[in-house]
């Protein structure tokens, strides 16, 4: 049996239980005999201080729903009482007044969703309510695969320069500082994120193709160590793009050793998700190995027809690499279509010097005959989305030039026709004449293999996407759907309809999974002393709506969600509240005894 796989209750004992809770005679009996596992649930959370008479001893109570508290245990119906910003009691029946009671009645009480990979980093910066997740249950979002700091003044300068519709001033330097100008500005969810490993290099390095002096190398350990104690939860990069996939193997054992060293995890978008994946996995393994500390791989996906096989392969690597004692998890979202730029169709070595040294080089014909004649190469080394995808597999998505907008929504092979050009030459043109990387959707995986993966214990869910609303500059081009639908179209489609895995357990895998992977304390769960992080939804009708022709449509079926005791959304809809908070990791300088030093200690995992 996998040691890192949760146990389950064994039917004797739910048996006892169901017999124990027939025998009560008040009227909590009947609640109690609707849930097999409640007695064993009373004995968890049946506690909390008796509040003096006319004395209101919660916040809020949520009276009646049926509570799946995150550890995968069967459901049982009670009440959840919160005070200020945690939860104080859970039981059967809380006794005592609240300021206000909800009736849950038919709906399911469960921690906040974590959404294991996201991208709000600037869309947070001008509306911070993260309408597309937090109407989905999402309470926290966990950032970084390119981290916000620590920033470099040319590197301040050119995310100043390049921004597109989405403008916000560059007031910060450290990744600290960034995750403090967050919450100052006021958010509905709460922020987490790692220090990447591409923003150190670039920051030491620059965006060129060049390997560290042992000096360089000291330089990006220092900068990994100060963002830990600022707050980071750990190390990632993005290893298919420039300027992350220029770092080789060594490299990325000493920064995530220096993460290890600081309590954090090592995660990764690998170097291939499919041609190579067998060696990129490997690297991830021998990385964690190396490091000491766990790992995480984003997106577990397997990209291109002729890679769909692998899959059985891969997940034979990864849980024998667990068997082993290697600390590795994955997430994934819900979708046969990822979503990225154009750079994921050009060779690496154009891209060194950074976006706007490979936009010039691109003007110059033998250089665009060169990359073009790597385009269409299927043996190259570099990952080739879209050689893989097809031209009629490459949906436009977002463009910086208002020009170019009428093409949002045609896939490339389309515009190609209207343009008379080649899907290559038209790729090239685009990315020219709107000054940045375009937005793309690459069709390239198999719904079959997403249906397994939603099935492995060890995989968590992240939307790999920003957080926006259905107005203002969000509207002036389109999106991926994961970013409206990811986390309801698992729980509607996946789990209710077609029956994949039960509702406790895709919750368990939305919660608690990614909070032990991520040692976040004090969340995840439904738990006397856990902050209050709480959605409230329908199981029968929570739903996603956003298609890849018309993403832009919110989820429905989540009622309310409560960040830190506060109703952040209510009957569906967004209220005025900012509860949301940055949440820091282990070595964090602000709380009592942080510090890498004192964060180095044993591990304690099991996810």
């Amino acid at each position: 049996m996998d040691r890192f796989v949760q146990s389950k209750t064994t039917h004797s004992k739910t048996n006892s239980h169901t017999s124990e809770t027939k025998m009560a005679k008040s009227a909590t009996a009947l609640s109690l005999a609707l849930c097999l596992s409640v007695a064993c649930a009373s004995a968890f959370y049946s506690h909390g201080a008796t509040a003096a008479p006319g004395q209101a001893q919660y916040s809020i109570i949520l009276r009646g729903g049926t509570i799946y508290d995150g550890s995968g245990r069967a459901p049982f119906i009670g009440d959840v009482g919160i005070k200020n910003d945690r939860i104080v009691a859970i039981a059967p029946r809380l006794a005592g007044q609240a300021q206000r009671e909800i009736n849950m009645s038919r709906k399911a009480v469960a921690p906040g969703f974590i959404n294991m990979l996201a991208h709000p980093e600037r869309s947070l910066l001008i509306d911070g309510r993260a309408q597309s997740d937090l109407r989905q249950g999402v309470t926290l979002e966990i950032m970084g695969e390119f981290s916000m700091g620590p920033l470099s003044p040319q590197m301040k300068a050119l995310m100043q320069e390049r921004q597109g519709d989405v403008k916000f001033d560059v007031d910060w330097t450290t990744l600290g500082e960034y995750l403090s100008r967050l919450q100052e500005r006021g958010i509905s969810v709460n922020v987490a994120s790692y220090v990447s490993a591409a923003t150190v290099r670039e920051n030491v390095l620059g965006a060129t193709d060049v390997q560290p002096t042992p000096g360089q190398l000291e330089q990006m350990r220092k900068l990994v160590h100060g963002a830990m104690e600022e707050g980071a939860l750990g190390v990632t990069t993005m290893l298919i793009y420039s300027p992350a996939g220029y770092a080789k193997t060594p490299e990325l054992i000493e920064l995530a050793k220096e993460s290890a060293k600081c309590g954090g995890i090592y995660s990764a978008h690998m170097r291939s998700e499919g041609d190579r994946i067998s060696e990129a996995v490997q690297e991830t393994i021998d990385i964690a190995k190396a490091s000491g500390g766990p790992a995480e791989i984003y997106h577990l996906k397997f990209a291109g027809r002729d890679n769909w096989s692998k899959m059985d392969q891969i997940i034979a690597m990864i849980e024998a690499a667990r068997a082993s004692g290697v600390r590795i998890t994955s997430d994934m979202y819900n979708y046969t279509a990822g979503a990225t730029g154009l750079d994921a169709y050009m060779p690496p070595w154009v891209q060194s010097g950074g976006l706007e040294a490979w936009i010039e080089r691109l003007k110059d014909p033998a250089v665009r005959d060169k990359v073009i004649a790597e385009m269409r190469d299927p043996q190259v080394k570099w990952e080739n989305l879209g050689l893989k995808a097809g031209g009629d597999g490459m949906l436009l998505l977002a463009f910086k030039n208002p020009e170019l907008r009428k093409y949002t929504g045609k896939t490339l092979a389309e515009v190609a026709k209207v343009r008379g050009k080649s899907v290559e030459d038209t790729a090239i043109d685009l990315l020219i004449e709107d000054g940045s990387r375009v937005g793309v959707a690459y069709f390239l995986m198999s719904e079959d293999n997403i249906r397994r993966g939603i099935k492995l214990p060890w995989v968590s869910f992240g939307s790999d996407a920003d957080a926006p609303s259905t107005e203002g500059v969000f509207l002036k081009n389109s999106n991926h759907p994961r970013a409206f639908g990811n986390f309801s179209r698992l729980l509607g489609k996946y789990v209710r309809d077609e029956k994949l895995i039960t509702l406790q357990e895709a919750i368990r895998r939305l919660t608690s999974l990614p909070a032990a992977t991520l040692s976040l304390k004090d969340r995840g769960q439904l738990k006397p002393g856990y902050f209050a992080d709480v959605v409230v939804f329908d199981p029968a009708t929570i739903q996603d709506h956003a298609t890849f022709e018309n993403p832009q449509q919110y989820s429905t079926g989540v009622e309310h969600v409560f960040v830190n005791g506060v109703l952040a959304l209510e009957n569906g809809e967004p209220t005025a509240a900012r509860p949301g908070r940055a949440i820091r990791g282990r070595a964090y300088i602000g709380t009592k005894g942080g510090g890498c030093r004192a964060s180095s200690q044993a591990w304690s995992w099991n996810p």
